[in-house]
Order: C-alpha cells, then structure tokens, then sequence
C-alpha cells in the first residue's frame, strides 16, 4: 500500500488495529446505501485479517459498543444522526477513535447552508442560494433552480425547477425531508466529484448520466451513468478543481476522508455544491473509483482511512498551497 495515503500501525500488523466496530445501517433515508457500504467494508477488513464486527446502530448504538468495547469505529453510516456529529459526539465521549471528520466538521458538512456561509467568507465560488425555513415569497428565489433539503444526501427529496410554478411543489417534496429546505441557482454545465483521502485530493471524476441530473437512482442503481476518469480536463484545469475541493473540504475542519462535488459553468468556472463526509463505499461508489485510479484497491483504501481513526488534525491548505495530487505508486 502506497505511504502517501497512509501507513501501516507501528508494531506490527493488523493485530495493532484491534477489534473495529463497522457502524452502518441506521434510521436515516440514506440506511440502505448505507448497509451496502458497510457489508463491504466489513468484508475488507476481514479479508485483510482484522477482527472486525458489524453494529446496526438501528439497534442501539451505545448498548452495542459497551458490550463488544471496540478499540476503533469505521463510520458507514449515511445521513442523519451518523454523519451530523452526534454519533462522533458520542464516541468522542465514550474515548473511541473513529473514521473521519469530527463533531464541528461533521455537523458543517451536513448543514448545506452553514457550509456555504463559510465558503462565501473565504472567497470560494459557491451557487446563489437561499435557505428556507418557512413561507417565503417565490417571487424572491433565484430560477432556474435546484431544490433540496438542507441536511439531506444521495439526492434524496432534491427536484431542479425551471419555472417558478414549479418551485411550491419542490419546495414541499424537500421539506419532508427536514424543515430547512434550500434553494440554490442552477448550475448547467459538467458535474464533477473530488475524493480527498489523508491529505491528498484524488484524480476528479466527471459523472454522466441520461436522468435529469446525478440522482439517487443514478447514484446507486443504473448501470447506465457514465463516470469519465480521466475527467477530460487539461492538466491544469484539473489541478484548479483539486485545490479548490482541497480548500473547501479544510474550510469546513474536515479530516481524513471525504467527497466535494462542485459544477462546472459553460465558462470554465468551478462552483462548490457540497462536502460529503462519509461518502458512499458501494460497488458504483466514487471515493473507491477514485482511488483505484490512484493505485489503491477497495480493502487497502478502508485500512489507510482506519489507520487515520483518530486523528484530529484537519488537512494542511493554506494561501499558495498546493495539494499534493501525484498519483500513487504501490508497493
């Protein structure tokens, strides 16, 4: 496995991970996704010899960890309280070192709105947008337009709008998915996602599909979507995209692993959409694609971001920094 995305515990092999309690399943709308992406992280783990359990945290997360007593947490939970902070709240609280961002980081990642307050303040692109909590006059939002719950993944409850008599019904369908909905001006162009492992900003991959836009179905189910790796960039447009979702991603003290999915406008323009911290890790999941490309397979990729649980520096950008985006050479 290449030392550029992690390496292995000092003192001797995956015996120095101890047991790993895979977290997946849950109550959120993203839970399926989510037991897919936990099954095979699981399965990795075994495969690669360390003692690794399944927990449901449907089931009763801090009853479960006090009767197995894990030594480490890898995080496949989806949406909701998994990925919002409050179950790295509570491993925080129990003393268990865990997969990927922290309280603070996983909270801002998840609130859309928040994420893009702070991307505004430090100069990164981002689409006009609007928050809505309640009535609001339709007269006042931005159309064309996407529709989506505020603290809401894989697309789930998002409708894009591109008549103002449309906006009443999208704006309902999202808020059964929360009571903050936001409203973002539409973005036509190429869609592209950046992994981020340890550090390191992956090759970008641009994502084509024949439904509307990049939806759950898309996402999880078609074989129809097209993923472009090599994403048809010049060198020098790519390394833009890789420094701004680096940027984006340490604005928010995000660690160890994570997604940004950010748009391309028929100018050239990069725009920040959002930062996924526990991205999807299933048979058509990007984070692993992207790290194929880099030389990494699926079970060595779920050992870098288990060696990392714990770790609570956020990633290392500041002004004139420039990611270390090379690719990976394997042993």
């Amino acid at each position: 496995m290449s030392e550029q995305f992690g390496r292995d515990e000092q003192g001797g092999g995956m015996d120095a991970l101890g047991r790993v309690a895979v977290l997946y399943g849950g109550t959120s709308a993203e839970r399926q996704v989510s037991l897919h992406s936990g099954g095979r992280i699981h399965a990795a783990l075994q495969s690669r010899g360390v003692d690794s359990i399944l927990i449901d945290t449907e089931d009763g997360l801090i009853s479960q960890l006090q009767m197995i007593k894990p030594d480490r947490v890898f995080l496949a939970l989806h949406g909701g309280d998994g990925e919002d902070g409050t179950v790295q709240g509570v491993l925080e609280y129990m003393g268990i070192p865990y997969t990927g961002s922290g309280v603070k980081a996983s909270a801002l990642a998840m609130d859309k709105y928040r994420s893009k307050l702070i991307w505004q303040s430090i100069g990164l692109p981002t689409p006009e947008y609007q928050l809505v909590t309640g009535d609001v006059d339709i007269d006042d939002l931005p159309v064309p337009c996407f529709v989506k719950p505020n603290q809401e993944g894989s697309s789930i409850g998002m409708t894009p709008v591109n008549t103002r008599d449309q906006l009443a019904d999208a704006i309902r369908k999202a808020a059964d998915h929360g009571e903050q909905v936001l409203v973002e001006r539409l973005i036509e162009g190429a869609e592209f996602t950046v992994a981020i492992l340890n550090g390191n900003a992956l090759p970008a991959i641009r994502l084509e599909t024949d439904n509307v836009f990049y939806d759950y179905e898309a996402k999880y189910l078609s074989d129809g979507t097209r993923y472009h790796l090599p994403c048809g960039l010049t060198e020098e447009k790519e390394c833009e995209l890789r420094e701004l979702a680096l940027r984006a991603f340490n604005s928010l003290s995000c660690r160890g692993w994570g997604r940004v999915d950010v748009m391309q406008d028929g100018e050239g323009q990069f725009w920040l959409l959002e930062v996924n911290t526990i991205p999807g890790m299933t048979d058509h999941s990007l984070v692993p694609m992207a790290a194929r490309a880099s030389g990494l397979e699926f079970e060595d990729l779920v050992l870098a971001l288990l060696q990392a649980s714990g770790q609570q520096e956020s990633g290392t950008w500041k002004p004139g920094y420039t990611p270390r985006i090379e690719m990976a050479v394997t042993d």
